[in-house]
Order: C-alpha cells, then sequence, then structure tokens
C-alpha cells in the first residue's frame, strides 16, 4: 500500500536533511580484492567523515552492503572483508547532523531497480530532494529515510524503468537534481560515476597499474593508498562507467559555469591530495605566506592549529621570518569538532582534541594560524588555553575570509545564526575569543593562492552579467551561490537583513514534472561519447 499524497509541507520534518561533508571510493579491478582496497581507500578519506562507514560489492551475480556506525576500524572485521567478495565495489564515509542519525542513513545506500541491485554513494546535497521526494511518494514510490541520498537512488530508479538503461536513469536524475554531488554507483558488473553540472564536490578518476583496474574517489589520497596513478577529474555533468567493457563516458547534461569547493583547499581535504596539479599542502602554505603580507604581527613564534592551520603558519612564518614551531598537542583519537550537535559537546570537543605545549609557549607572543572560524567556540578555548600555558599575546590569524553566510551544498553550517562573522564584526570576534588581535584573509587573496579554473568559452559564456566565474564556489564567504536555493529549503535559514545573491537559476527540468522529464529527451546534454 502506498502513502497518500502528500503537499511539499507535510513531507519536510524538521531536521531531517542531509548536510555533511563525505568520502565516496569506487573500485572496477575483478582480479584483485576490491573489498578490502576500499576498505584501505576509505582509511584515507576518514577525515572526510567519522560517523558511518559502509561498503557495498558487486559480484557479477548481485550486490552486498555491510555499513554501520562508527569509524572505519570499528565498522569492518577481518571476516567481514573475506566475505565482502566481488569485482567491483564502493564506499562512503560520513559526517551524521542531527535528525539523520542512525543505520538507515548510513551509506551505501541499497537499493532495487525490479531485478537489479544497485548501491549509492553520495558527498553533497541535493538543494531540491524534498520536491522531489514528494513527487516520488506521489507516484507510488516508498521511502524508508528522509536522506537526498534515498532520493538520489529513487529517482534513478524511476527513470531507468522508463529507459530501460540504468546509464539513462542516471542521466535524466542528473537533469533533475540541484545541488552539489558527487556519487558512485555500484551494480552487479559496473561502476558509475558522475558529477553535478558545476563540479561543487570533488571526485577524480585513478587506474591501477597493469590494467588492473580503475578508482573513482572523492580525493586523490585515496588513489595513492590502493596504488592508482590518477589520470583526470570526472568532468560536471559526465557519467562515467566502468565494466568488462572499459570505461564509457558520456556528457549527460551540459556543463554549467565551474564552481568547485574552495573551503576543499582551506580545510577539507588532505594536505596531500592534489588538485588541479597542485596539493593541497602548497595551496595552503601559499594562503599563509599571503596572510602575513595581508596582516603580518609582531611574534616570537608562529604555531599552526593542527592539521590543517599548520601548512600556512608555515608560510605565514617563512614570509616573515619568524620561528615557527608546536605550540598545540592535538589528541589524533579525537573526531573534529566542526560539526558537533550540541554547544556542550563542542566544548568538550575543543578540550579533549588540544592541548598546550607550555614549554614552548610560556612567556612569548604568538600568531596562531587556523583555517577558519565559524561558530568561534574553538578559537576561544584554544586562545584561552594558550595563554593559561603563559602566553603573553595571542594573534589569530585565519587562512581564509570570514565565514559569513550558510553553506546548503555539502557542509554542516545551514543556518546562518551558526555562524560568529554573520552576527559580529572583527573586533567583536576579537573581543568574544580573547585575542590581542585578529585578521583574515581577504577572498581575492585565498583565490591567489589556488589554481586558475577556465571553462570552455561556451560554458563561460553563461556566467550571469556582473560576475567574474573565477571557477570556484565562495558562497559561504560571498554569498553568491552559484545553484539556486529553493525557498522551502532555505526557509528561515538567514539572518534578518541578509539576502544571498543568486549567480544562476535552477535547471528548466528541476521545475518539470519527473514523468515530464521522463518523456522529454531535450533535457539531457549533448551525450557525446569520450
Amino acid at each position: 500500500m502506498h502513502e497518500e499524497n502528500l503537499t511539499l509541507e507535510q513531507a519536510i520534518a524538521p531536521d531531517e536533511s542531509l548536510h555533511d561533508e563525505c568520502g565516496v571510493i569506487g573500485i572496477w579491478a575483478p582480479d584483485r580484492d576490491v573489498a578490502r582496497m576500499t576498505y584501505f581507500g576509505l582509511h584515507a578519506l576518514q577525515h572526510r567523515g567519522q560517523e558511518s562507514a559502509g561498503i557495498a560489492v558487486g559480484d557479477g551475480t548481485s550486490v552486498f552492503v555491510r555499513k554501520d556506525l562508527g569509524l572505519v576500524t570499528q565498522v569492518f572485521s577481518d571476516s567481514d572483508l573475506s566475505a565482502l567478495q566481488g569485482k567491483v565495489a564502493i564506499g562512503h564515509v560520513r559526517y551524521g547532523t542531527a535528525g539523520s542519525k542512525g543505520w538507515e542513513s548510513a551509506q551505501p545506500h541499497l537499493s532495487a531497480i525490479n531485478d537489479v541491485i544497485i548501491a549509492l554513494a553520495h558527498n553533497g546535497t541535493l538543494v531540491n530532494f524534498d520536491q522531489l521526494r514528494v513527487e516520488l511518494i506521489n507516484l507510488g514510490v516508498p521511502f524508508r529515510t528522509h536522506t537526498d541520498s534515498e532520493v538520489a537512488a529513487r529517482l534513478i530508479g524511476f527513470f531507468t524503468q522508463q529507459t530501460h538503461h540504468l546509464r539513462g536513469g542516471i542521466a535524466h536524475a542528473m537533469a533533475m537534481m540541484e545541488g552539489g554531488y558527487a556519487m558512485a554507483l555500484v551494480r552487479e558488473n559496473a561502476l558509475y560515476a558522475f558529477r553535478d553540472p558545476r563540479g561543487i564536490r570533488p571526485l577524480c578518476l585513478g587506474k591501477l597499474p597493469d590494467e588492473q583496474g580503475w578508482v573513482v574517489a572523492s580525493e586523490t589520497c585515496a588513489l595513492d593508498i590502493v596504488g592508482a596513478e590518477y589520470v583526470r577529474d570526472i568532468r560536471p555533468g559526465e557519467i562515467l562507467r566502468i565494466s568488462d567493457d572499459g570505461p564509457i563516458s558520456e556528457q549527460a547534461i551540459d556543463p554549467e559555469p565551474r564552481a568547485e569547493c574552495i573551503f576543499e583547499d582551506v580545510y577539507f581535504a588532505r594536505p596531500d591530495s592534489r588538485f588541479h596539479g597542485r596539493s593541497v599542502y602548497s595551496m595552503r602554505y601559499a594562503m599563509g605566506r599571503r596572510l602575513a603580507h595581508e596582516a603580518p604581527a609582531e611574534a616570537d613564534l608562529v604555531i599552526g592549529v593542527p592539521d590543517s592551520g599548520l601548512p600556512p603558519a608555515e608560510g605565514f612564518a617563512h614570509e616573515l621570518g619568524l620561528p615557527f614551531g608546536e605550540g598545540l598537542i592535538k589528541n589524533r583519537y579525537v573526531a573534529r569538532t566542526f560539526i558537533q550537535p550540541t554547544q556542550e559537546l563542542r566544548e568538550m570537543g575543543v578540550r579533549l582534541k588540544l592541548n598546550a605545549l607550555s614549554d614552548n609557549v610560556a612567556g612569548k607572543r604568538l600568531v596562531v594560524i587556523d583555517d577558519s572560524i565559524v561558530r568561534g567556540t574553538t578559537s576561544k578555548q584554544i586562545v584561552r588555553m594558550l595563554k593559561d600555558a603563559g602566553a603573553t599575546e595571542v594573534h589569530m590569524r585565519i587562512n581564509s575570509p570570514e565565514v559569513t553566510w550558510p553553506c546548503f551544498y555539502g557542509i554542516d553550517t545551514d543556518t546562518q545564526d551558526q555562524l560568529i562573522s554573520a552576527r559580529k564584526s572583527v573586533e567583536e570576534i576579537r573581543d568574544y575569543i580573547g585575542a590581542d588581535s585578529l585578521a583574515f584573509l581577504s577572498v581575492e587573496g585565498l583565490l591567489a593562492c589556488v589554481p586558475e579554473l577556465a571553462d570552455d568559452a561556451e560554458t563561460a559564456s553563461r556566467c550571469p552579467a556582473g560576475h567574474t566565474c573565477d571557477g570556484y564556489c565562495k558562497a559561504c564567504f560571498t554569498g553568491e551561490y552559484p545553484v539556486e536555493i529553493p525557498a522551502t529549503f532555505s526557509s528561515g535559514k538567514f539572518l534578518d537583513g541578509y539576502k544571498p545573491k543568486n549567480l544562476s537559476h535552477a535547471s528548466a527540468a528541476s521545475h518539470m514534472s519527473i514523468e515530464d522529464v521522463a518523456q522529454d529527451e531535450s533535457v539531457l546534454g549533448s551525450n557525446e561519447k569520450a
């Protein structure tokens, strides 16, 4: 029995949508132990998600999934991996948010399309998933969760039944899905990888040696751990299918002006990962050098907040000729405090995670480099910790601009009232955290430290008049959102006086009914084989 027809308002429950930064990996290697390789790849991506982990394996006949809450080492035993035998696999690690806890919200998401079993791993957020979910329910499609990942899987399943081809189902779903997403999907005998048309969330392709297979992953550090060589990024709007026929690429939907998440370079990605030919470490080092020019300080020692603050601290110290050293020791067995569900847990998390090295900081004027200030809780406790350890001055320097606007594309800052920079001036923040001085890197300075990205002429021509499309999403700093945010999704999430600036309108297909999209091939891209 199907659920009765629902209105959009009836279907949206508080705090039930996913807004998390995750990691995905997919491996096609028929002659290798794909489950163990995926397990090691997830280890490399553990920094991207620490609430749950999962692996799905296709053995040529069906798909089997093992997933649970916890770290990769907690979820999988040796016997689990031995039982997951096959030729193709995907893996997922995720952060959890309030309202999206539980085993069902862990990924990969398992689903059936007639007699075909698929599993989907997703990094990002679909901003129109609530409308899609309502329409699918009204079409008789059942749901077990309120996650946008299940919406994507069900939408792909619906269109696959209409087109009779999984690639066609994925392409039609991509035409309707709005937001930032990078997805890996596995069926019994094939791996699929696809990415939103603006490339907001990262996804790259690697090749195993001696023609042994292929790997897709959120970051190149996951390629490194399994011995794969980086080949290229999955293109925005592309579907890549890997099977016994080899890799087959098609441009499922036309790319939009590129808008890659610049916060990957600032914070999320591992320092040894590479984007567009440059290591994340080198970019963060350059941010520190630029910050030294924009906001120098007189000090005896420059320290970084582990881990992402260390490379820019090195760059800052180098540029000003100041000593660089350790002042904060990190407990590496405690999860990040960037995303915690309550203020009490955030504060406890900071105390558990970091401790001051009093021998190094006592009696010294410090410059402390951190990647960002989001809520202000961590910075306040760090300053207090260092001064309690004997530091005479603490000058905070941030190697990114002020995070003033909420993110709707995969980072858990989806309400503006969480963001201290939206409510306080720089001087007020300095006073709140107790620092002797505070400065942020400018947007222009940040852009000068990351690779230049270029779209082709046709794609670049679609950049809205009056805006410079530099290839990056900077919405959290500027309020310029590359993907239109539906009012139903953003309602109540902005503070009074703030009005977001949309750089583009939602696609025409996202405003059509699911049934109409199934009948209209014009919503798809050029479908050129590559």
